[in-house]
This record gives structure tokens, sequence and C-alpha cells, in this order.
């Protein structure tokens, strides 16, 4: 049986419970980690994070798990629609809280020049006009420096934002934008972009739903294959569906390294693979192949 750590005492009641019947469906099931990591085609690493509350796990590894351990997959997809909802709502709190952290560092990063001094005064008389200086001429000076410390900081994150953007002048000489910065340049809720997404599950990252598109898809057989594209992540992963167990669906690059991610249909008759980055989707394409014989790929569809 698998020593589990503790649940995070915040963890939502509904996703604690969740998270529960899976750990002990796996031990029912007298599987280790690394064993339902082999079953399941879900890294060792990434069930760390589901079974102990850090991260959802995506509903094709809910099913996945279900099937390792000789349970009803219905029961658990029912109860991950509802820990899913509860998950959402949380990261949306959560995007909010991060946007208003952002905000208090900016603030806090002006604020390290300190406010304005207010201008000395002269003890016993006022400022003398006509020496051109004095008391007063040194407070308006501080605040003049002031002014310029200001400027400095706020001419500091435009030149960073110009260098992030990059105008195609020179890019060897830039370094690149460091991951917070990427990721904050992300939409809500979409977790990596570029060759950060390889090998990472399209649900799980916020690439998929409204933020990814069928750009290539075809009938082979009974089964109906897609290659799905999300241009803010810059990657693509295969979508089969209306297919059998045993069906196997794979995008593979083109040319080069021909680099490829695979899954297969277990009870659930759709199954999709992990996401491939690539420049565009044309750079790959989304083959299926079914246990009854035929085999084909996904042609490109019009937009």
């Amino acid at each position: 049986m698998v020593r589990w750590r503790p649940l995070a005492d915040d963890l939502d009641p509904r996703v604690r419970e969740f998270t529960e019947q899976l750990r002990r469906q796996v031990d029912r099931a007298g599987l280790s980690v690394a064993a339902l990591a082999e079953t399941t085609g879900y890294s060792r690493s990434s069930w760390e994070r589901y079974l102990n509350g850090r991260l959802l796990p995506p509903r094709y590894a809910v099913v996945a798990l279900a099937e390792a351990t000789g349970a009803d997959p219905a029961h658990f997809t029912t109860m991950w629609e509802f820990a899913e909802r509860v998950w959402s709502r949380a990261e949306g709190r959560h995007d909010v809280t991060m946007e208003a952290a952002r905000i208090a560092e900016a603030r806090a990063a002006l604020g390290e020049f300190g406010p304005a001094p207010a201008p000395d005064a002269a003890p016993d008389a006022a400022p003398d006009a006509g020496r051109g200086g004095g008391a007063g001429w040194r407070g308006r000076r501080r605040t003049v420096l002031f002014a310029v410390g200001v400027v400095a900081v706020v001419l500091a994150v435009v030149g960073t934002t110009v260098l992030t953007g990059g105008d195609g002048r020179d890019d060897r000489a830039r370094p690149g934008p460091s991951r917070s910065a990427r990721a904050a340049a992300l939409p809500a809720g979409v977790k990596c972009t570029g060759q950060e997404c390889t090998g990472k599950d399209p649900e799980g990252m916020g690439c998929g739903g409204g933020n990814a598109r069928t750009a290539a898809a075809a009938w082979v057989g009974g089964a109906y294959v897609e290659m799905r594209y999300s241009r803010v992540c810059a990657a693509v992963w295969a979508r089969i569906s209306a297919g059998a167990p045993g069906d196997t669906v794979s995008v593979t690059e083109a040319g080069g390294a021909r680099r490829s991610q695979r899954s297969r249909i277990g009870r659930d008759p759709a199954a999709y693979t992990s996401m491939l980055a690539v420049g565009a989707p044309g750079a790959a394409r989304a083959c299926a192949t079914l246990t009854t014989g035929p085999r084909g790929c996904a042609k490109p569809t019009d937009g």
C-alpha cells in the first residue's frame, strides 16, 4: 500500500473526497504509483501531483486509472466533473489574486524611491528667491530627483517589454523572456506554450476548448480522427472518437527528428494524445490505426 502524503488543509472538500477516492482505488488494486504510470501512460510525476491534490487530473487520466484498477469509469468521471467545476472556479480566483500581486509588486518598485519630501522651510524667513538656491531649491531638487527615479523605473519596464516582444533586429543578442514573463503573457488558464507543452496533457494545460481548433480531420473506418491545434500554446495533438477499445491515434512531426505522441482507446470510445510543439499545424499529421485493420490520417480542413 502506498504511503500517501497528507492533503492540504485548504483543499476544497469535493476535490479532497475525489482525490481520496482515487487513492483508495489504487490501494485496492495493490498498485504503486510507478505501476499506475506504466499502465495508464501518464507519467509518475503527473500521478504524484494528481494523487496528492496539487493538480486535478484530466478526464482521460481518470478513465485510465479506472481501467487499470478494474473500477467503473462512469463513477469516477461523474465525481471528476464536480471536482473540475470547483477546481476551475478556484483557478479563476487564483488568477485574480496573482494579477493583484503583480500590481502590488509594481507599486512597491516605484515606492522604493520613497514619497516626495516636503520642501525645507527657512528657520526664520521665507526663501530668498533672489539668491537662486537655498532651502526651497533643495526641496524642489529632491522632488525632481524622485520624479526622475520614477521615470527610470517606467522606462526600464517599457524597455523590458520591447525586448520581450522583439522587433526582428539582432534577436540573438537579446536574452529570451523568463518563464514567469511568458506565463504572465498567456491567457488565463493556459499554463504552457511552445516546447514547454510537448508531452503535456492539452486539457490539463488549458490548451484545449476555446483555445484550439481542428486543423485536419478524416473518417478512418468507423472512427473519426482529428488533429487539434492551439495557436496560443503553439502545439498540436491527435484525437480519435467513435472508436473501439484498442484503436490507436498518434500525432507525428513532419521531417527532421519526427517526434511523436501516441494514445490508445480504452473503455471510453474516445482518446487523445499528449501535445507536440510545432510552428504551424502543417508541420505535423495525425493518424489512426484501428484494431479491425483500417489505417488513415487526417486531412487539412478549411480555415
